[in-house]
C-alpha cells in the first residue's frame, strides 16, 4: 500500500505571535507560528479585517519566534528557534511574497532536546544581539551587525552555559547603547539532584540572572544573580536608555515585582483578584502573557492573568528611579498565548484555544471610574486588591480568526442530506467550546439585498471615467427593458445616463477614458461624456446575437454567425473594421481579454460555436479576424472567459509579473475547462477539467485582491482565483445565482453584484483561501466524544470539564458565600450587606466571555447533550452529579431488545489525574432514546471498579474497556450483566473497534491487540498484536486485516495482519503448553506488519475512512489537536506512485525546508517514514521559481504544466 499525504486545512492554533514592519512599509504586520507553519498576517487599518499575506510550511516545529531591527533600519527581520538545531533569520520579500533565509547557523543536534538551544529567544531591543537558549544548561549569544553593503551579518556563537540549570524564561533588557544585557529566570537543581531525602527541592530558590555581552572583549559574562522569593514564570522588559528606567518586571504567583541594578529598591505589587470569585480561595494567580506599547513620550504594559483579565500597568518614576507600580483593570478577553499592540491602535489576541481576536483599543482607560491600584497602598503580606469584571469597555472586537483548535472529535457524514458530506467537529475548551459543521465552500457576506420589479436576466457595473476608483452605475437588463441604478450613499434609479431603457441590454462597458457603450439586440449605442450619443444600427432584419466588449474594442455576432469588429480610434470614435467574418456555425458565446496597460488592444478574441468548438481569433491589424487556434470540446460551450493569471498589485503597490493568459470554458453539461492561452501565438494547451454542477456553466469575470478571478455558475456558484501563489477553485456557500458582475464601492472595494430570481444582491467574499465555512453551536463544557443516532441523524455529545463546578454546586457555593457576607457584616452594615448579596446573587457573568470558576483539582462537571446538528438546537440534556466525569459513549442495540437504541455512557467517579486513579470507581449509565431522537431517559447505572474508557457495540451485546480489562456485557433490567472478560491488555484501554468476530483493542501505551470472541467457550482471546509500543489516541479499521492508528506524538501507522494469520487460537487453561509457543516477549504469538508510517507533526485525535466529495474515492481523513484537517489517499497505479516519489526526491533537494530541518528526518521523527509521499512538499512545486520548476520537470521528463496538472488531479480526485 502506497499513500499520498495531503493537508485539507492547515492548523489554526497560534503558539507564538510577534509584530513588526516586516515588509519595510509603514504598516505593521504580525508574524505567527502555528506549530509547523509560519504565517504573516496583516490587519487592514481601514476595515479591521485580518488578511493572511503568506503561509509557509516549515517541516519542523517552530518553538519560538522574535522580531528585531538593526539600529537605523526600516525593516524588521524574523528570528526563529526550531527543532532543527539551527538559528534561522528570515526576511520577508514583499514583491515575491516569500520569506528568504538571510542566515541559517547550525549549533546543535536536531529534535526538541533538553540541552539543545531553540526553546527560548531573547533580543537586544536595539537589534545588536540575540540569545537562544535551551530548557537546560546551554545558552548561545549571536552578535548581529551589517556589512559595507548594508547586509545583515551574524557572528559565531558565544557560549553562556551553566550546568544543572533549568531556564523558565529569558528576555533582552533595554540598556540603550550600553553593552547588551539579557535577563533569565533560572533554577539550579544540582543540590536537589544529589539529595536522596527530597527535602532540598522545597527550599531551592529560583534566581534572576543577568548576562552581559561585552562587545569590546567579544564574550558573555554572568553579571549578577539574585534569588527570588516567589516562583516566577514570566519576565517583561521595561524600556530603558532615553525611553524609560530600564530593568525587568518579574511576574510570579500572586505578585509582580520590578527589579533593576544599582540602588533601585524592589517594587512589589500584588496581582488583584476578582471580587466575590467562586474560585478555590487557596489558588494562586499568575500572569500568562503581556504586551508592551511604547511611543516617544510614554509607555505602558498590558498584562493578562490566567482568568483572561487584562490590566494596564504603568510605572511611576522619579529621576530614573521607579517609585511605584500602578495597575488598573482594563478588560477581559480570552486567555491568550501572546498579545500584540499595534501602532494603528489594534490589539491582537491569539487565544490559547478557540477563535483569535483583533480588538480596536477605543480608550486607554485613563479617565474612567475604574479604581487604580498602586504598590504604594499599604497591604498585609498575602492580601490583595479586588475589582469587579465587566463587559468590554476599552476594547471593541473588530475581527475574529476562526480556529478549530483543539478538534476533540470528528465525524464525516451527510446528516443534512445535501449530497456532499459535511464534517461535524467538536472543538474548543471549557465554556468557549463549540460543535461546528464544516462545509467545503467560501463564506459569503451579504452587503445588501433588494427586490426588483421583475425577473432580470443580466447585471453589469460600469465606471463613468477611467480614473475613478469605484463604480458609478449598476445596469440591470430585463426581457424588454433596461434599468440604470446610480451608486452613491444609496442605490437609486436614474434616467439621464444616456442608456436606452426601452430595450434589453446584451452588454455594456466603459469605453476609452470617459465614454460608455451599450450593446442591445438592434445596435450599439456609444455615449460620450457630454451625453452625445452615436448609434450603429444592425443591417436589414439581422439582430445582434452575442457580443464581447472591453475598454477599447467591441465585437458582435449577428444572427447567422457573422462577426463584426469595432475598435476605438485616438479621437474616441468607434470604427468598424472593413471586413466581416462569417463563422461556419452559430456563435454561442464570445469573450475579449483585458487591454494590457501599455497597448492599444487585446490581440485575442475567444468564440464558442455550436459545433462544439472554441476558436481563438486574432484582432491584430496584420491578420485581423484570422483564426489562430481551435479546441474541440466534449459538449456545447455555454460561456468563455479570458483572464490574466497573476498581475495586479502586490503589498507595496508595485506591479506583479503576469503569469500569462488562461481561457476558461463553461460547458452545457456542467463542466469547466481551463486552458492555457499562449500570449504570443494564441495556441491553446494544458487543459484541466472540473465538474461544477448539473446546470450549464456561465462564467463572469471579477476582481479578487487586485487580480482577475472567474465566477462559474452552475447548480452551485464557484470562484476560481489565485491566492498566495496557488490556484483555488472553491464553491460559495450561498444560494444559487444567475448572473454576476464585479462591484466596487467605498464600503465594499471588491464585491460582487448578482441576481437571483427577482432580487439584486451585493456580496463580499472576505475569507479567501479558507477551505471550509463553519456553522457553530456553543457548548458548556469541553466536548469529549459524540455519537450519531442513525434513525434521526441527531448527535449525542458528552461534555466533561476538570477543575469545574456543575451548575447545581455553583448555585450552592454562591448561596454559601452570600450567607458568609451577611454574617461578616456588622450591625450597622446589615442593610448594605443585604443589598450587596442580592446584587451578587443576581449577577451572572457569561462564562464564554469571563471563563468558568476554577473549582480545584479532582472536581469534575459533566453533561450529556442531545443536539440537532442541522439547526444547532439542543433537544435534551442530562446533567451528571458533581465529580462524575463522562469519558466514553456508544449507541447500541441489544439482541434481546429488538430494534430499540440505547446510549451507553462510561463515567469515572472522583477521578484523580496524576497518578490516574478513580477514587470512586466507575459507572456505566444506560439511557434509552426515542425513535424521533428528541428525548433521552436514564434506565439504570452499573458500578464497575475502574474507568469505563471505551465502549463498542458487538453482535447484539456490548464490549466495554474497564481500565485494562475488556468485558462483554448484556442488558439486564436493573443493570448491565457481565458475560465474559479478558485481563491480558497491559495498561489502559483507549478504544475498541469490531469487525465480524474480530475485536481491535487499543492500549494507551502498547499499540493494538487483535482479540477474537469464541462464542462456544465464551472466551475473549488475544491472537495478535504489534511489535512496537505506540501511545495510541485513535484508530479506525480499514478492512478485515488492516487497521490505521494514530499516536499522541503525531504519527500515523497502518498495520496489517499477515494473510496466514490464524485467529482460531486457544488460551491454554492448564498452563502445560510448551514455553516456545507462549508468544514473543510475553505478547501474542502473531504480529501485525507495518505497511505505512508517517509523522504528521500534530497530535491526531480522530481518524476516519470516508469519501469527501460525491463520486470521489475513499481516503483516510484525520483531524489534529491544533485544528488541522488532512488526509492520506491511496495511489491507484504504480506509474503515479513512481512519478510522485521522484518529484518528492527532487523537491527535497531543490526546495529544502525554510528553518533548516531535514525533510526526511522530520517525517521520520519517531519511526522511519514508510510508503507515504508528502503531498504538502510536492505541492510547493507550484510556488517555486519558474527556472527551478523547469529543471525539476526536465528531470522527470515532463514540462512544468504537466507536473502541476498531476498535482491538481490527485487532489481533486479525492477532495478539494
Amino acid at each position: 500500500m502506497f499513500l499520498y499525504g495531503l493537508t485539507l486545512q492547515r492548523a489554526s492554533t497560534i503558539t507564538h505571535a510577534v509584530h513588526g514592519n516586516f515588509s519595510g512599509t509603514k504598516q505593521q504586520e504580525i508574524a505567527v507560528a502555528r506549530g509547523k507553519l509560519l504565517e504573516l498576517l496583516k490587519p487592514d487599518p481601514n476595515t479591521g479585517k485580518v488578511h493572511t499575506l503568506i503561509s509557509v510550511e516549515v517541516f519542523g516545529e517552530i518553538r519560538c519566534i522574535m522580531s528585531f531591527r538593526l539600529t537605523g533600519g526600516n525593516k524588521d527581520y524574523v528570528v526563529c528557534g526550531s527543532d532543527s538545531g539551527r538559528i534561522c533569520i528570515l526576511e520577508y520579500i514583499p514583491n515575491k511574497n516569500k520569506f528568504e533565509k538571510v542566515h541559517l547557523e547550525t549549533f546543535g543536534k536536531s529534535g526538541c532536546r533538553r540541552i539543545v538551544p531553540g526553546q527560548y529567544l531573547a533580543i537586544d531591543p536595539k537589534g545588536r544581539a540575540v540569545m537562544i537558549g535551551a530548557v537546560e544548561k546551554q545558552k548561545l549569544v549571536y552578535i548581529l551587525n551589517r556589512d559595507s553593503q548594508a547586509r545583515l551579518t551574524i557572528s559565531s556563537p558565544l557560549e553562556a552555559h551553566k550546568s544543572n540549570t533549568l531556564v523558565y524564561h529569558m528576555v533582552g533588557m533595554d540598556v540603550g547603547f550600553e553593552n547588551p544585557m539579557f535577563a533569565c529566570l533560572e533554577l539550579d537543581y544540582e543540590e536537589a539532584d544529589t539529595d536522596p531525602t527530597g527535602e532540598t527541592i522545597q527550599t531551592t530558590q529560583q534566581t534572576l540572572t543577568f548576562y552581559e555581552l561585552d562587545l569590546g572583549l567579544n564574550h558573555v559574562v554572568r553579571k549578577y544573580s539574585e534569588p527570588l522569593d516567589d516562583r516566577a514564570n514570566h519576565l517583561i522588559c521595561v524600556p530603558g536608555g532615553n525611553d524609560g528606567p530600564g530593568g525587568v518586571l518579574v511576574c510570579a504567583e500572586n505578585y509582580v515585582t520590578y527589579k533593576n541594578f544599582g540602588d533601585q529598591p524592589d517594587i512589589r505589587m500584588p496581582i488583584p483578584r476578582r471580587r466575590n470569585d467562586l474560585d478555590d480561595p487557596e489558588r494562586g494567580m499568575i500572569i500568562v502573557c503581556s504586551a508592551t506599547h511604547k511611543t516617544k513620550s510614554m509607555f505602558f504594559f498590558l498584562i493578562q492573568t490566567e482568568q483572561g483579565d487584562i490590566f494596564k500597568m504603568n510605572l511611576e518614576t522619579d529621576e530614573d528611579m521607579v517609585t511605584e507600580i500602578r495597575l488598573k483593570y482594563f478588560d477581559t478577553v480570552p486567555v491568550a498565548c501572546a498579545m500584540c499592540v499595534l501602532r494603528t491602535g489594534f490589539l491582537f489576541v491569539n487565544a490559547e484555544y478557540g477563535n483569535h481576536c483583533l480588538y480596536q483599543i477605543a480608550h486607554l482607560g485613563d479617565d474612567d471610574d475604574e479604581t487604580e491600584f498602586s504598590s504604594a497602598m499599604p497591604l498585609e503580606e498575602g492580601d490583595t486588591f479586588f475589582y469587579a469584571p465587566r463587559p468590554l469597555r476599552n476594547l471593541v472586537l473588530v475581527d475574529e480568526l476562526d480556529s478549530l483548535s483543539p478538534i476533540m472529535a470528528c465525524q464525516i457524514s451527510d446528516l443534512a442530506n445535501e449530497d456532499t458530506p459535511q464534517m461535524y467537529v467538536t472543538c474548543g475548551r471549557g465554556p468557549r467550546s463549540s460543535f461546528r459543521v464544516l462545509r467545503h465552500g467560501l463564506e459569503v457576506s451579504e452587503m445588501a439585498v433588494s427586490e426588483l420589479p421583475g425577473n432580470p436576466n443580466a447585471v453589469w457595473t460600469v465606471k463613468t471615467s477611467d480614473d475613478e476608483e469605484y463604480d458609478s452605475y449598476i445596469i440591470v437588463s430585463f426581457v424588454n427593458a433596461t434599468l440604470v441604478l446610480s451608486i452613491g450613499e444609496t442605490v437609486e434609479e436614474v434616467t439621464d445616463s444616456g442608456f436606452l431603457g426601452t430595450t434589453p441590454t446584451l452588454s455594456c462597458s466603459l469605453l476609452g477614458e470617459n465614454a460608455l457603450v451599450q450593446v442591445y439586440p438592434d445596435g450599439i449605442r456609444h455615449i460620450r461624456a457630454d451625453k452625445r450619443v452615436n448609434e450603429w444600427k444592425t443591417p436589414g432584419k439581422k439582430t445582434i446575437f452575442k457580443c464581447a466588449v472591453n475598454q477599447r474594442q467591441v465585437v458582435i455576432a449577428l444572427s447567422g454567425g457573422e462577426l463584426v469588429y469595432f475598435e476605438m480610434d485616438p479621437s474616441g470614435q468607434l470604427n468598424e473594421y472593413t471586413e466581416r467574418k462569417e463563422m461556419n456555425s452559430e456563435v454561442v458565446c464570445m469573450d475579449l481579454g483585458k487591454v494590457p496597460p501599455t497597448e492599444q488592444r487585446t490581440r485575442f478574441l475567444a468564440v464558442g460555436l455550436a459545433d462544439n468548438t472554441v476558436r481563438i481569433i486574432s484582432l491584430d491589424p496584420q491578420d485581423c479576424l484570422q483564426p489562430l487556434s481551435m479546441q474541440a470540446l466534449p459538449a456545447t460551450p455555454e460561456s468563455v472567459a479570458i483572464i490574466e493569471i497573476g498581475g495586479g498589485e502586490d503589498e507595496t503597490g508595485a506591479q506583479r509579473a503576469s503569469g500569462g493568459f488562461m481561457l476558461n470554458i463553461g460547458l452545457q453539461n456542467g463542466v469547466l475547462l481551463r486552458t492555457a492561452l499562449d500570449s504570443v501565438t494564441g495556441d491553446l494547451s494544458d487543459t484541466r477539467t472540473r465538474y461544477l454542477g448539473t446546470r450549464p456553466v456561465k462564467l463572469f469575470k471579477v476582481l479578487m485582491q487586485g487580480s482577475d478571478a472567474v465566477l462559474g455558475m452552475s447548480s452551485r456558484t464557484w470562484l476560481s482565483y489565485q491566492y498566495q501563489n496557488r490556484f483555488h477553485l472553491t464553491p460559495l456557500s450561498y444560494d444559487s445565482l444567475e448572473f454576476a458582475s464585479g462591484f466596487a464601492s467605498e464600503q465594499c472595494p471588491e464585491g460582487i453584484v448578482a441576481i437571483s430570481t427577482n432580487t439584486l444582491r451585493i456580496l463580499a467574499l472576505e475569507k479567501l483561501g479558507t477551505v471550509f465555512n463553519q456553522v457553530s453551536t456553543s457548548l458548556q463544557y469541553t466536548p469529549r466524544r459524540f455519537a450519531v443516532h442513525a434513525e434521526s441523524n441527531h448527535v449525542v455529545i458528552i461534555e466533561t470539564d476538570h477543575n469545574t463546578y456543575t451548575d447545581e454546586t455553583k448555585e450552592r457555593r454562591k448561596q454559601q458565600m452570600a450567607e458568609e457576607m451577611i454574617e461578616a457584616a456588622g450591625e450597622d452594615e446589615k442593610e448594605l450587606a443585604a443589598e450587596m448579596t442580592a446584587a451578587f446573587l443576581r449577577e451572572n457573568l457569561p462564562e464564554d466571555k469571563f471563563g468558568s470558576p476554577k473549582a480545584g483539582p479532582g472536581m469534575w462537571a459533566s453533561q450529556i447533550r442531545l443536539l440537532n446538528p442541522v439547526s444547532g438546537d439542543t433537544l435534551d440534556k442530562a446533567c451528571l452529579n458533581q465529580n462524575e466525569a463522562a469519558v466514553s459513549i456508544c449507541m447500541c442495540k441489544f439482541a434481546n431488545h429488538g430494534e430499540q437504541t440505547f446510549i451507553l455512557v462510561g463515567v469515572a467517579c472522583d477521578l484523580q489525574l496524576n497518578p490516574r486513579q478513580p477514587k470512586g470507581g466507575g459507572e456505566i449509565h444506560t439511557y434509552s432514546i426515542n425513535n424521533e431522537g428528541t428525548k433521552i431517559e436514564l434506565l439504570h447505572k452499573t458500578m464497575v471498579d475502574e474507568v469505563p474508557s471505551a465502549i463498542c457495540a458487538f453482535q447484539g451485546r456490548v464490549l466495554i474497556g474497564v481500565g485494562k480489562l475488556i468485558r462483554v456485557y448484556d442488558l439486564g433490567k436493573k443493570k448491565l450483566l457481565r458475560k465474559c472478560e479478558n485481563k491480558h491488555i497491559p495498561n489502559y484501554i483507549v478504544s475498541i473497534h469490531s469487525i465480524g468476530h474480530r475485536i481491535l483493542v487499543c492500549d494507551v501505551q502498547e499499540s493494538v491487540h487483535w482479540v477474537r470472541y469464541r462464542r462456544h467457550e465464551n472466551q475473549l482471546v488475544v491472537f495478535a498484536d504489534d511489535t512496537y509500543p505506540r501511545w495510541v489516541t485513535c484508530a479506525t479499521i480499514l478492512d478485515w486485516n488492516t487497521v490505521a492508528l494514530a499516536d499522541k506524538f503525531g504519527n500515523i501507522a497502518i498495520l496489517r495482519l499477515p494473510s496466514d494469520t490464524n485467529d482460531d487460537v486457544q488460551d491454554d487453561p492448564s498452563g502445560t503448553k510448551a514455553l516456545w509457543s507462549r508468544g514473543i516477549l510475553n505478547g501474542a504469538m502473531q504480529k501485525g506488519d507495518l505497511l505505512c508510517s508517517y509523522h504528521v507533526g500534530e497530535t491526531i485525535l480522530s481518524l476516519q475512512k470516508t469519501t469527501l466529495i460525491p463520486g470521489g474515492s475513499e481516503s483516510l481523513v484525520y483531524t489534529t489537536l491544533s485544528g488541522g484537517i488532512g488526509m492520506l489517499v491511496p495511489f491507484t497505479s504504480h506509474e503515479d506512485h513512481d512519478f510522485f516519489q521522484h518529484l518528492e526526491m527532487h523537491m527535497r533537494n531543490e526546495n529544502p525546508p525554510l528553518l533548516g530541518r531535514d525533510h526526511l528526518a522530520y517525517r521520520s521523527f519517531y519511526f522511519p517514514i514508510k510508503n507515504v509521499i508528502d503531498g504538502d512538499l510536492c505541492e510547493l512545486f507550484n510556488s517555486m521559481d519558474y527556472s527551478k520548476q523547469k529543471s525539476v520537470a526536465e528531470e522527470l521528463d515532463r514540462i512544468p504544466a504537466e507536473v502541476s496538472k498531476k498535482l491538481e488531479d490527485i487532489r481533486t480526485r479525492y477532495a478539494f
